[in-house]
C-alpha cells in the first residue's frame, strides 16, 4: 500500500493541498500518542471532548474499531493545527463553536464538555439532513463566504449554514482519518503490501472476502 500516495490524494479530494510528509509525519505522531491522555494541540479542551464524541456517533464501535480507537480525533486536531491555512483554521472554530452553541442550547447545559453523544447526536444529525440541493446551495453560499474572507473582507454566515459546514466537513475527515490509520488499513480493509496480479473485474467476494480495498 502506497500510504505517500494514498494520503495526498485523500486530502486534495477534501479541498487541501497538502505535503504528504506532513500527513505522514500527523498519522505517526498519533500512533505514539497515548488516547486516554490526549490533550487538543489546536482546540480548547472542551472542544476536543467534543470532537471525541462527534467522530465516535460518526463512526462507532461495531465489529470494527471506533474513530477514537484508531486516533481519529487526535489526527483531526492535528491536521487542523499544521495543515490548515489561517482561514481555514478560523472557519473550523467558528462553525465548531456554532455547533457547540446549538448543542448547548437544545438541552439546556452551559458547558461544552458536559455535553453527552446523547445531547450531540440530534443536532449532527439535523446539520446533514439536508437534500442535494440544499447543500448544493448551501455550498455556494459557503465557497462566497470563504471567498470574501480570504480576500480581507467581512461577510456573516448563518448559524444554520455554519453547522452544515462543520459536520459536512467533519463527517468528511473522519472518514479520511479512519481510513488512513494504520490500523484499518492493514487489519480490517484488505491489505496487499507487495502487489501482485492485477485483476480488473473480479469478484470482490472472491478476492478479498468481500472486503473493501485498503486505500
Amino acid at each position: 500500500m502506497d500510504r505517500r500516495r494514498v494520503l495526498k490524494n485523500m486530502g486534495m479530494s477534501l479541498g487541501y493541498m497538502v505535503a504528504t510528509p506532513t500527513l505522514l509525519s500527523i498519522v505517526q505522531s498519533c500512533k505514539s500518542e497515548p488516547a486516554l491522555t490526549w490533550t487538543p494541540e489546536f482546540l480548547a479542551q472542551n472542544e476536543g471532548s467534543v470532537l471525541s464524541k462527534l467522530v465516535n456517533l460518526i463512526l462507532p464501535k461495531t465489529d470494527t474499531p471506533s474513530a477514537t480507537e484508531v486516533q481519529v480525533d487526535i489526527f483531526i486536531d492535528r491536521f487542523a493545527k499544521d495543515v490548515m491555512e489561517k482561514e481555514q483554521q478560523d472557519f473550523f472554530k467558528m462553525s465548531m463553536n456554532k455547533f457547540i452553541d446549538k448543542a448547548l442550547a437544545d438541552s439546556g447545559k452551559e458547558k461544552a464538555e458536559d455535553l453527552t453523544a446523547e445531547d450531540l447526536e440530534p443536532v449532527l444529525a439535523s446539520s446533514l439532513k439536508y437534500n442535494k440541493d440544499q447543500q448544493a446551495e448551501m455550498l455556494k453560499t459557503i465557497n462566497s463566504y470563504t471567498k470574501a474572507i480570504t480576500e480581507g473582507g467581512t461577510a456573516e454566515l448563518d448559524d444554520e449554514v455554519s453547522r452544515f459546514a462543520f459536520a459536512n466537513n467533519l463527517r468528511g475527515m473522519t472518514i479520511w482519518g479512519y481510513k488512513a490509520s494504520e490500523y484499518v488499513g492493514e487489519e480490517v480493509l484488505a491489505y496487499l503490501p507487495v502487489p501482485g496480479e492485477y485483476v480488473p473485474c473480479g469478484d470482490l467476494q472472491e478476492l478479498t472476502g468481500g472486503k473493501a480495498w485498503s486505500l
